[in-house]
């Protein structure tokens, strides 16, 4: 039987089997709203749909974003859609240093062209999963939207291919208002811990979880700005203009943070508290191409939009840490992808 939208509004999420986009589908649906999801499975895991994957105004799609005409085949599926979050992606910076073309074609063309067919069709909010490495090897802290551009030095292809894709997106005014979030260090329930390159509160609670030292590259002093994923949900959530009945919506660019800096030597000392063990540090090697601070201003998000984060991280850490228990008690349950969505 046909299943029938029913919720205020049409959305379509790409990388929905992602770790951030499973959150984002799972509460755009509990706030009553159809969800479009799209995912190749790149790097995004099918587990991560289950808990509404049988929902009744979830609708999944196993294809790439790189597909001529994959937003006009789920407009003539679903009828016109409100907003199209668009967090697919190849996620992986060494991935990307690897496969530059390929990661241009992805995350850069393949956004573009979207945009592009968004335009055409009458959409009218696409909000984008920009990045904190758009702004590159910095030195100036916090971090504004304005510190990223044409003389950025990026890191790797990923950061210059999500900052090109910003642009394109963030110059849209109307049908679509393009919005580009640039989180920062995500963190949460779903976030896999297997990759070295994966998010270092993943791999720190995993480790701890399992009763293994916690690796430290570098002297441990290096900065990050946390955000826990349920406050990174509901900046996409407030970017489409889906906070109240009206639909609408901001456009530009913004930072998605706490807006406090955290040494990852206190990280892993809280990480040892919480999850009630004896604290057990291990120091190797800086990784080259670190960056050594990193922290973003949340000013423009809290003034234009009334975001902030609410989960502070201690609590973030402790929901993540039972998460993981959880996880580690079912065969085969791992969390998804180090990133924003999947290819």
């Amino acid at each position: 039987m046909e299943k029938k939208a029913s919720g205020p509004f049409r959305c379509l999420v790409t990388g929905a089997a992602g770790f951030v986009g499973s959150h984002l589908c799972e509460r755009l649906l509990a706030l009553g709203h159809t969800v479009a999801g799209v995912d190749n499975f790149f790097s995004g895991r099918r587990e991560n749909l289950d808990t509404f994957a049988g929902h009744p105004r979830f609708f999944f799609y196993e294809r790439s974003i790189t597909e001529p005409g994959l937003l006009e085949d789920l407009h003539a599926a679903h009828g016109p859609f409100h907003t199209v979050f668009h967090l697919a992606a190849i996620v992986s910076v060494p991935y990307s240093v690897e496969h530059p073309e390929e990661t241009h074609h992805v995350n850069e063309l393949a956004t573009v062209r979207l945009l592009k067919d968004a335009e055409r069709l009458g959409i009218p909010s696409f909000v984008f999963a920009g990045s904190a490495a758009e702004y590159g090897m910095q030195d100036r802290m916090p971090l504004r939207e304005s510190d990223a551009g044409e003389w950025t030095r990026w890191l790797s292809p990923y950061g210059e291919a999500k900052y090109r894709a910003t642009m394109a997106v963030a110059s849209r005014r109307s049908r679509p208002r393009g919005v580009s979030l640039r989180c920062f260090n995500i963190y949460g329930p779903r976030q896999d811990p297997s990759s070295p390159y994966s998010g270092v509160i993943s791999r720190f609670v995993d480790m701890a979880v399992a009763g293994r030292p916690l690796t430290i590259f570098g002297d441990g002093l290096q900065t990050r700005d946390f955000v826990f994923v349920d406050d990174v949900v509901e900046a996409y959530r407030q970017a489409a203009g889906l906070a109240d009945e009206s639909g609408n919506g901001p456009c530009g660019i913004y930072n998605v943070g706490s807006g406090r800096p955290r040494t990852i030597v206190d990280l892993a000392r809280l990480i040892c508290r919480l999850t009630e063990r004896p604290e057990s540090i291990t120091f190797c090697a800086e990784r080259p191409g670190d960056i050594r601070h990193s922290t973003a201003s949340i000013d423009a998000i809290s003034r234009d939009l009334g975001w902030v984060p609410r989960i502070g991280l201690e609590e973030g850490l402790r929901r993540t840490i039972q998460w993981m228990r959880s996880a580690a008690q079912i065969p085969g349950v791992k969390a998804s992808s180090d990133g924003n969505g999947s290819k």
